[in-house]
């Protein structure tokens, strides 16, 4: 995938909930008037964020409810696009782990959850950068040492 060329506008964040073991994923719908697409948790950093990790927070509350994950990771992976306006908009992944009785409380943004292999995430998620997300994010996790219990 080309990254568009030009200054970064704007920074945006996206989460991919997960439970282990085994790993399974949690992505979301959008609705038909966001055509009815699988993506993760992402939202725009606003300027009233103090880092790309409380606008993660803030856009995890918003769009699931999501309160206090177990654990938050950085998967050190990023992509520029370039966004409807035209301007070049550089995008943050983290993996978000989430018990897995998590059940979200969705937002308009979203009409439907569920709970996905990875290789059923890469089927589902709509974006090929979401795609090469979750192939990170079970990378990241084969080097972190397990949380404790």
């Amino acid at each position: 995938m080309d990254e568009p060329e030009g200054p970064v506008a704007r920074e945006c964040v996206e989460g991919y909930l997960f439970a282990t073991p085994p790993l399974e994923l949690l992505i979301f719908r959008r609705p038909p008037a966001r055509g009815q697409i699988w993506v993760p948790i992402s939202g725009k950093v606003e300027p009233s964020d103090a880092s790309l990790e409380a606008a993660l927070a803030r856009e995890l509350a918003e769009e699931t409810g999501l309160a206090e994950p177990r654990r938050v990771l950085p998967l050190d992976w990023h992509v520029k696009f370039r966004a409807d306006n035209g301007q070049v908009w550089r995008l943050h992944a983290f993996g978000v782990e989430v018990p897995r009785s998590f059940a979200p409380r969705l937002s308009d943004e979203h009409e439907e959850a569920a709970w996905v292999s990875p290789a059923e995430a890469r089927a589902r998620l709509h974006f090929e950068d979401n795609r090469a997300a979750v192939s990170r994010l079970a990378e990241v996790l084969d080097r972190s040492p397990p949380r404790n219990a």
